[in-house]
Protein backbone atom coordinates (compact mmCIF):
# COMPACT_ATOMS: atom_id res chain seq x y z
CA UNK A 1 0.00 0.00 0.00
CA UNK A 2 1.13 3.24 -1.00
CA UNK A 3 2.28 4.65 1.96
CA UNK A 4 0.88 8.13 1.31
CA UNK A 5 -2.54 6.39 1.80
CA UNK A 6 -1.54 5.33 5.81
CA UNK A 7 -0.59 8.99 6.36
CA UNK A 8 -4.19 10.04 4.39
CA UNK A 9 -5.51 8.31 7.84
CA UNK A 10 -4.12 9.35 9.93
CA UNK A 11 -4.83 13.33 9.16
CA UNK A 12 -8.32 12.22 9.08
CA UNK A 13 -8.43 10.36 12.71
CA UNK A 14 -6.00 13.04 14.33
CA UNK A 15 -6.23 16.07 12.46
CA UNK A 16 -9.79 15.69 10.86
CA UNK A 17 -11.96 14.01 13.33
CA UNK A 18 -9.94 14.14 16.77
CA UNK A 19 -10.48 10.38 16.62
CA UNK A 20 -11.22 9.07 20.28
CA UNK A 21 -10.93 5.39 22.24
CA UNK A 22 -14.75 4.28 22.08
CA UNK A 23 -16.08 6.48 19.27
CA UNK A 24 -18.55 4.48 17.25
CA UNK A 25 -17.28 5.45 13.68
CA UNK A 26 -19.52 5.27 10.11
CA UNK A 27 -16.89 4.91 7.23
CA UNK A 28 -19.06 6.08 4.17
CA UNK A 29 -17.48 5.19 0.69
CA UNK A 30 -17.46 4.04 -2.51
CA UNK A 31 -15.82 0.82 -2.93
CA UNK A 32 -12.73 1.99 -5.32
CA UNK A 33 -11.75 4.02 -2.18
CA UNK A 34 -10.62 -0.13 -0.56
CA UNK A 35 -7.44 1.11 0.36
CA UNK A 36 -7.86 4.34 2.11
CA UNK A 37 -10.49 2.35 4.02
CA UNK A 38 -8.57 -0.50 4.80
CA UNK A 39 -5.96 2.10 5.90
CA UNK A 40 -8.73 3.61 8.12
CA UNK A 41 -9.57 0.85 10.00
CA UNK A 42 -5.77 0.49 11.24
CA UNK A 43 -5.84 3.51 12.37
CA UNK A 44 -9.14 3.32 14.41
CA UNK A 45 -7.83 -0.01 15.77
CA UNK A 46 -4.91 1.65 16.95
CA UNK A 47 -6.89 4.19 18.48
CA UNK A 48 -9.57 2.06 19.71
CA UNK A 49 -12.90 2.80 18.43
CA UNK A 50 -15.46 1.23 16.59
CA UNK A 51 -16.09 1.13 12.52
CA UNK A 52 -18.32 0.31 10.83
CA UNK A 53 -18.17 0.63 6.63
CA UNK A 54 -21.64 2.05 4.37
CA UNK A 55 -21.42 2.66 0.45
CA UNK A 56 -24.30 5.32 -0.08
CA UNK A 57 -21.55 7.61 -1.42
CA UNK A 58 -22.53 9.38 -4.65
CA UNK A 59 -21.59 7.12 -8.21
CA UNK A 60 -22.88 3.80 -7.14
CA UNK A 61 -24.64 1.59 -9.39
CA UNK A 62 -27.07 0.63 -7.06
CA UNK A 63 -28.02 3.60 -5.72
CA UNK A 64 -28.73 5.03 -9.50
CA UNK A 65 -30.55 1.34 -9.52
CA UNK A 66 -32.64 2.45 -6.92
CA UNK A 67 -33.91 5.83 -8.05
CA UNK A 68 -34.40 4.89 -11.36
CA UNK A 69 -37.01 2.17 -10.30
CA UNK A 70 -38.64 4.32 -7.15
CA UNK A 71 -41.54 6.76 -7.68
CA UNK A 72 -40.38 10.01 -6.52
CA UNK A 73 -41.82 10.22 -3.47
CA UNK A 74 -39.67 9.20 -0.16
CA UNK A 75 -39.96 8.84 3.15
CA UNK A 76 -36.86 9.57 5.34
CA UNK A 77 -35.52 5.92 6.38
CA UNK A 78 -35.84 5.06 9.91
CA UNK A 79 -32.91 2.80 9.90
CA UNK A 80 -30.20 4.79 8.47
CA UNK A 81 -30.81 7.48 10.52
CA UNK A 82 -30.69 5.69 13.91
CA UNK A 83 -27.52 4.69 12.47
CA UNK A 84 -26.21 7.99 12.71
CA UNK A 85 -27.80 8.24 15.79
CA UNK A 86 -25.60 6.51 17.47
CA UNK A 87 -22.65 7.37 15.46
CA UNK A 88 -19.58 9.90 16.66
CA UNK A 89 -17.67 10.51 14.30
CA UNK A 90 -18.76 10.32 9.74
CA UNK A 91 -15.75 10.09 7.67
CA UNK A 92 -17.14 10.30 4.11
CA UNK A 93 -14.67 9.46 0.85
CA UNK A 94 -15.41 10.81 -2.20
CA UNK A 95 -14.09 8.32 -5.19
CA UNK A 96 -16.06 6.34 -7.99
CA UNK A 97 -15.42 4.50 -10.93
CA UNK A 98 -18.01 6.27 -12.75
CA UNK A 99 -18.23 9.83 -12.02
CA UNK A 100 -21.81 10.04 -14.61
CA UNK A 101 -22.61 7.04 -13.00
CA UNK A 102 -26.43 8.90 -11.60
CA UNK A 103 -26.08 11.24 -15.00
CA UNK A 104 -29.48 9.80 -16.07
CA UNK A 105 -31.73 9.87 -12.77
CA UNK A 106 -34.06 12.70 -13.25
CA UNK A 107 -33.35 15.71 -11.16
CA UNK A 108 -36.96 15.46 -9.76
CA UNK A 109 -36.24 12.28 -8.27
CA UNK A 110 -32.42 13.30 -6.96
CA UNK A 111 -34.65 16.16 -5.25
CA UNK A 112 -37.36 14.45 -3.52
CA UNK A 113 -34.87 12.15 -2.43
CA UNK A 114 -32.29 14.90 -1.29
CA UNK A 115 -35.53 16.40 0.88
CA UNK A 116 -36.35 13.07 2.64
CA UNK A 117 -32.94 12.92 3.39
CA UNK A 118 -32.85 15.90 5.14
CA UNK A 119 -32.63 14.87 8.85
CA UNK A 120 -30.17 12.25 8.50
CA UNK A 121 -28.30 15.23 6.52
CA UNK A 122 -28.72 17.25 9.76
CA UNK A 123 -27.87 14.40 12.03
CA UNK A 124 -24.72 13.79 10.41
CA UNK A 125 -23.66 17.47 10.77
CA UNK A 126 -23.95 17.07 14.36
CA UNK A 127 -21.11 14.90 14.46
CA UNK A 128 -17.67 14.96 13.91
CA UNK A 129 -17.32 14.37 10.51
CA UNK A 130 -15.16 15.17 7.95
CA UNK A 131 -15.28 14.38 3.92
CA UNK A 132 -12.42 13.43 1.69
CA UNK A 133 -11.07 12.45 -1.50
CA UNK A 134 -9.67 8.99 -2.39
CA UNK A 135 -7.83 9.32 -5.96
CA UNK A 136 -9.82 6.76 -8.04
CA UNK A 137 -8.77 6.37 -11.68
CA UNK A 138 -12.41 8.09 -13.06
CA UNK A 139 -11.89 11.31 -10.58
CA UNK A 140 -8.37 11.51 -12.41
CA UNK A 141 -10.19 11.18 -15.71
CA UNK A 142 -12.82 14.03 -14.95
CA UNK A 143 -10.00 16.17 -13.82
CA UNK A 144 -8.20 15.43 -16.97
CA UNK A 145 -4.86 14.04 -15.31
CA UNK A 146 -3.06 10.61 -15.60
CA UNK A 147 -3.88 8.72 -12.87
CA UNK A 148 -0.51 9.06 -10.94
CA UNK A 149 -0.41 12.38 -11.40
CA UNK A 150 -3.54 12.57 -9.80
CA UNK A 151 -2.76 10.96 -6.84
CA UNK A 152 0.54 13.26 -6.37
CA UNK A 153 -2.22 16.32 -6.97
CA UNK A 154 -4.16 14.83 -4.20
CA UNK A 155 -2.22 13.77 -1.51
CA UNK A 156 -0.04 17.14 -2.00
CA UNK A 157 -3.16 18.61 -1.16
CA UNK A 158 -4.50 16.69 1.81
CA UNK A 159 -0.92 15.50 3.43
CA UNK A 160 0.29 18.99 4.60
CA UNK A 161 1.32 21.64 7.38
CA UNK A 162 -2.08 22.60 8.18
CA UNK A 163 -1.18 24.82 10.95
CA UNK A 164 0.61 27.04 8.75
CA UNK A 165 -2.37 26.73 6.28
CA UNK A 166 -4.43 27.75 9.70
CA UNK A 167 -2.18 30.89 9.98
CA UNK A 168 -2.27 32.02 6.41
CA UNK A 169 -5.95 31.86 6.31
CA UNK A 170 -6.46 33.64 9.90
CA UNK A 171 -5.39 37.02 8.14
CA UNK A 172 -8.69 36.96 6.41
CA UNK A 173 -10.71 35.91 9.03
CA UNK A 174 -9.72 38.74 11.30
CA UNK A 175 -10.54 41.21 8.28
CA UNK A 176 -14.26 39.47 7.75
CA UNK A 177 -14.99 38.98 11.76
CA UNK A 178 -17.31 42.10 12.66
CA UNK A 179 -17.29 43.28 9.21
CA UNK A 180 -21.03 44.08 7.85
CA UNK A 181 -21.53 43.81 3.93
CA UNK A 182 -19.25 42.23 1.55
CA UNK A 183 -18.97 43.05 -2.11
CA UNK A 184 -17.60 40.74 -4.71
CA UNK A 185 -16.73 42.14 -8.18
CA UNK A 186 -15.50 40.35 -11.60
CA UNK A 187 -15.33 41.99 -15.16
CA UNK A 188 -18.39 42.89 -16.25
CA UNK A 189 -21.04 39.95 -15.31
CA UNK A 190 -20.53 39.87 -11.44
CA UNK A 191 -21.27 43.03 -8.96
CA UNK A 192 -22.89 41.11 -5.66
CA UNK A 193 -23.08 42.35 -2.55
CA UNK A 194 -24.28 40.49 1.29
CA UNK A 195 -24.64 41.40 4.59
CA UNK A 196 -22.32 39.05 6.90
CA UNK A 197 -23.22 41.27 10.18
CA UNK A 198 -23.42 39.12 13.18
CA UNK A 199 -21.87 35.89 11.48
CA UNK A 200 -19.18 34.43 12.16
CA UNK A 201 -16.05 33.58 9.64
CA UNK A 202 -14.91 30.00 9.35
CA UNK A 203 -11.65 29.13 8.85
CA UNK A 204 -11.31 25.83 7.41
CA UNK A 205 -7.63 23.91 7.73
CA UNK A 206 -8.48 20.31 6.88
CA UNK A 207 -10.89 19.74 9.48
CA UNK A 208 -14.48 19.32 8.00
CA UNK A 209 -13.45 19.23 5.07
CA UNK A 210 -9.92 17.58 4.04
CA UNK A 211 -8.52 19.07 1.43
CA UNK A 212 -9.11 22.60 3.62
CA UNK A 213 -7.97 26.09 2.02
CA UNK A 214 -11.31 28.60 2.59
CA UNK A 215 -12.78 31.10 4.82
CA UNK A 216 -16.18 30.73 4.95
CA UNK A 217 -19.38 32.50 6.20
CA UNK A 218 -23.27 32.89 6.11
CA UNK A 219 -24.71 35.76 4.32
CA UNK A 220 -27.74 37.13 6.05
CA UNK A 221 -30.52 35.42 3.67
CA UNK A 222 -32.20 38.75 2.57
CA UNK A 223 -29.59 40.78 1.99
CA UNK A 224 -28.01 39.32 -1.23
CA UNK A 225 -28.37 42.27 -4.03
CA UNK A 226 -26.55 41.71 -7.47
CA UNK A 227 -25.98 39.44 -10.33
CA UNK A 228 -22.90 36.87 -10.14
CA UNK A 229 -21.76 34.86 -13.63
CA UNK A 230 -19.98 31.70 -12.08
CA UNK A 231 -17.55 31.09 -15.25
CA UNK A 232 -16.13 28.06 -13.44
CA UNK A 233 -18.08 24.53 -13.82
CA UNK A 234 -19.28 22.25 -11.83
CA UNK A 235 -20.78 18.59 -11.60
CA UNK A 236 -23.84 17.89 -9.98
CA UNK A 237 -25.95 14.99 -10.17
CA UNK A 238 -23.24 13.37 -12.46
CA UNK A 239 -24.37 16.42 -14.84
CA UNK A 240 -21.61 19.05 -15.79
CA UNK A 241 -23.28 22.73 -15.64
CA UNK A 242 -21.80 25.88 -17.17
CA UNK A 243 -22.18 29.53 -17.54
CA UNK A 244 -24.40 29.70 -13.81
CA UNK A 245 -25.88 33.39 -14.06
CA UNK A 246 -27.75 34.35 -10.88
CA UNK A 247 -29.66 37.80 -10.44
CA UNK A 248 -30.74 38.18 -6.69
CA UNK A 249 -33.16 40.81 -5.17
CA UNK A 250 -33.76 40.97 -1.56
CA UNK A 251 -32.04 37.69 -1.24
CA UNK A 252 -34.02 35.61 -3.51
CA UNK A 253 -32.60 34.33 -6.92
CA UNK A 254 -35.31 36.49 -9.40
CA UNK A 255 -33.71 35.17 -12.99
CA UNK A 256 -31.36 32.47 -13.59
CA UNK A 257 -29.86 31.08 -16.64
CA UNK A 258 -27.37 28.57 -17.46
CA UNK A 259 -25.17 27.55 -20.88
CA UNK A 260 -25.80 24.07 -20.24
CA UNK A 261 -27.92 21.94 -18.18
CA UNK A 262 -29.95 24.75 -17.62
CA UNK A 263 -32.73 22.47 -16.56
CA UNK A 264 -30.87 20.95 -13.98
CA UNK A 265 -29.96 24.40 -12.04
CA UNK A 266 -33.84 24.88 -12.23
CA UNK A 267 -34.64 21.72 -10.51
CA UNK A 268 -32.09 22.66 -7.96
CA UNK A 269 -33.11 26.72 -7.05
CA UNK A 270 -36.95 24.73 -6.66
CA UNK A 271 -36.04 21.87 -3.94
CA UNK A 272 -36.84 24.12 -1.59
CA UNK A 273 -37.87 28.33 -0.74
CA UNK A 274 -33.90 28.12 0.85
CA UNK A 275 -32.58 26.74 -2.01
CA UNK A 276 -33.15 30.05 -4.04
CA UNK A 277 -30.90 31.72 -1.38
CA UNK A 278 -27.33 31.49 -0.65
CA UNK A 279 -26.45 29.73 2.29
CA UNK A 280 -22.34 30.58 1.88
CA UNK A 281 -19.56 32.61 0.59
CA UNK A 282 -16.32 30.94 0.73
CA UNK A 283 -12.82 32.74 -0.22
CA UNK A 284 -10.36 30.17 -1.74
CA UNK A 285 -7.20 30.47 -0.32
CA UNK A 286 -5.24 26.98 -0.48
CA UNK A 287 -2.15 27.81 -3.77
CA UNK A 288 -1.06 24.54 -3.41
CA UNK A 289 -4.45 23.73 -5.15
CA UNK A 290 -3.70 25.46 -8.62
CA UNK A 291 -5.41 22.82 -11.00
CA UNK A 292 -9.38 22.70 -11.97
CA UNK A 293 -10.61 18.97 -11.50
CA UNK A 294 -14.73 19.20 -11.66
CA UNK A 295 -14.27 18.31 -7.87
CA UNK A 296 -15.69 21.02 -5.81
CA UNK A 297 -14.17 19.23 -2.76
CA UNK A 298 -10.79 20.53 -4.70
CA UNK A 299 -11.72 23.33 -6.91
CA UNK A 300 -13.80 25.68 -4.08
CA UNK A 301 -10.35 25.83 -2.13
CA UNK A 302 -8.08 27.13 -5.36
CA UNK A 303 -6.53 30.21 -4.71
CA UNK A 304 -8.07 33.44 -6.73
CA UNK A 305 -11.44 32.60 -6.60
CA UNK A 306 -14.50 32.71 -4.49
CA UNK A 307 -17.68 30.43 -4.31
CA UNK A 308 -21.05 30.84 -3.19
CA UNK A 309 -23.70 28.25 -2.15
CA UNK A 310 -27.45 28.44 -2.89
CA UNK A 311 -29.15 26.45 -0.23
CA UNK A 312 -28.26 25.24 3.51
CA UNK A 313 -26.22 27.29 5.69
CA UNK A 314 -24.31 25.51 8.30
CA UNK A 315 -24.61 25.78 11.71
CA UNK A 316 -21.62 27.33 12.85
CA UNK A 317 -21.17 30.18 10.30
CA UNK A 318 -24.96 31.83 11.64
CA UNK A 319 -24.37 34.13 14.71
CA UNK A 320 -27.03 33.78 17.86
CA UNK A 321 -30.23 36.11 16.94
CA UNK A 322 -29.65 35.33 13.23
CA UNK A 323 -31.72 33.83 10.68
CA UNK A 324 -30.29 30.75 9.28
CA UNK A 325 -31.10 29.55 5.61
CA UNK A 326 -32.56 26.04 5.39
CA UNK A 327 -32.63 24.09 2.39
CA UNK A 328 -32.37 20.37 1.37
CA UNK A 329 -29.58 21.42 -0.67
CA UNK A 330 -26.23 22.68 -0.88
CA UNK A 331 -24.80 23.58 -3.83
CA UNK A 332 -21.34 25.40 -4.41
CA UNK A 333 -20.85 27.59 -7.34
CA UNK A 334 -17.41 29.06 -8.47
CA UNK A 335 -15.99 33.07 -9.52
CA UNK A 336 -12.46 33.01 -11.13
CA UNK A 337 -11.14 36.02 -9.19
CA UNK A 338 -7.87 36.30 -11.19
CA UNK A 339 -8.36 39.09 -13.33
CA UNK A 340 -10.77 42.26 -13.23
CA UNK A 341 -11.76 41.33 -9.93
CA UNK A 342 -12.13 42.64 -6.43
CA UNK A 343 -13.50 41.84 -2.65
CA UNK A 344 -14.62 44.80 -1.03
CA UNK A 345 -15.25 44.10 3.04
CA UNK A 346 -17.10 47.17 4.29
CA UNK A 347 -16.02 49.50 1.64
CA UNK A 348 -11.91 48.63 1.89
CA UNK A 349 -10.79 46.45 -0.87
CA UNK A 350 -9.11 43.61 0.68
CA UNK A 351 -8.36 41.19 -2.77
CA UNK A 352 -7.82 42.83 -5.91
CA UNK A 353 -6.65 40.13 -8.81
CA UNK A 354 -6.82 37.61 -6.84
CA UNK A 355 -3.68 39.42 -4.64
CA UNK A 356 -4.63 39.70 -1.11
CA UNK A 357 -3.83 42.63 1.02
CA UNK A 358 -1.33 41.19 3.91
CA UNK A 359 0.16 39.16 0.77
CA UNK A 360 1.22 42.24 -0.95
Amino acid sequence: MDPRIREHAEVIATHSVDLQPGDNVVVDAHPVAEDLVVALHEVIGDIGANPITVSQRTGKRAQRAYLRAAEPEFDTPSHELALIEETDVYIAIRGSDNVTQTSDVDPETTAAYSQAHQPILEERLSTRWCLTQFPAPANAQLAEMSTEGYENFVWDAVNKDWEAQRAHQQHMVEIMDGADEIRITSGETTDVRMSISGNPTINDHGEHNLPGGEVFTAPQPDSVEGEVLFDMPLYHQGREITDVYLEFEDGEVLTHSAGKNEDLLTEVLNTDDGARRLGELGIGMNRDIDHFTYNMLFDEKMGDTVHMAVGRAYDDTVGEGNEQNQSAVHVDMIVDMSENSRIEVDGEVVQQDGTFVFEQ
